[in-house]
């Protein structure tokens, strides 16, 4: 049993074979998949197939990409769509800098986050953070506005020694595509050395297919790939890696 613990199904690319991607990802082995929003109307999709569809849990959050959505009613919003039972997280939140240059609206970036991270600490909810490019700010506001809280740094890029504060703060790694990549730079030894019970596996589906699929569209049926790979890296077994992905996904997520 595999657990895609990130993922984007609400997403226009799915909406002529949604139904089709969830059995391939079934007969695969994955049993469970959790989406994340970016804007409020992403947010609201996901409640909705969560509502339809068994298998699909959500997390609902702005983007760091998305911040001009954000307004004073923003987190009321958010905090009504988190009254569905099968909203189990805050998400995707969190610092984008590879795109965003300016430095009064990464400044921007960061006050919404940390309005988002006490929204998560309201609702008693764990957290997904989005974090590209920004790792010093990350990590800082995650020490000082993130304590008491729990989550998981989604496709984690930062290198080792990062990884290590995470995993002091209790925080889980995700683990996506680019693990197969050939430029996968410092995440193999990231993976390697990470606690068994830090590291979460997603696809982000439709975005980062693994190798082979690399450049096509990403689903949930790709994640045993990813975690090939882990297996690969840590010189573990498929099934070490499933049994123990999936206890962390049941243990941050309370599924």
């Amino acid at each position: 049993m595999f657990i895609d613990t990130h993922c984007h199904l609400e997403d226009e690319n799915f909406s002529a074979d949604r139904v089709e991607v969830l059995e391939r990802a079934k007969n695969s082995g994955v049993e469970k998949i959790i989406n994340f929003g970016s804007t409020l109307q992403s947010s609201a999709k996901i409640v909705e197939l969560a509502e339809n569809f068994s298998e699909l849990y959500g997390g609902i959050g702005i983007h760091p990409e998305e911040i001009d959505e954000f307004d004073e009613k923003t987190c009321l919003k958010l905090a009504e769509l988190a009254k569905n039972k099968k909203i189990i997280a805050i998400g995707e939140i969190g610092l984008d800098y590879h795109w965003e240059k300016d430095s009064e609206r990464r400044l921007i970036q960061q006050k919404i986050f940390i309005e988002q991270l006490d929204l998560a600490r309201q609702l008693n909810l764990p957290v997904c953070i989005h974090n590209r490019d920004a790792h010093g700010d990350t990590l800082k506001i995650l020490q000082t506005e993130g304590k008491n809280l729990r989550g998981v740094l989604h496709c984690y890029s930062g290198s080792v020694e990062m990884s290590r504060e995470i995993f002091k703060m209790g925080w889980f790694i995700g683990v996506d595509g680019p693990l197969t990549f050939k430029n996968s730079a410092k995440l193999p030894e990231v993976v390697k050395n990470a606690p068994r019970d830090m590291i979460l596996i997603e696809t982000d589906a439709p975005y980062l297919a693994p190798t082979p699929f690399r450049g096509k569209r990403n689903e949930p049926a790709l994640l045993i790939e990813i975690a090939k790979k882990i297996a690969e890296v840590r010189g573990e077994t498929l099934e070490e890696v499933a049994a123990y992905t999936t206890a962390n996904a049941f243990n941050l997520y309370n599924l």
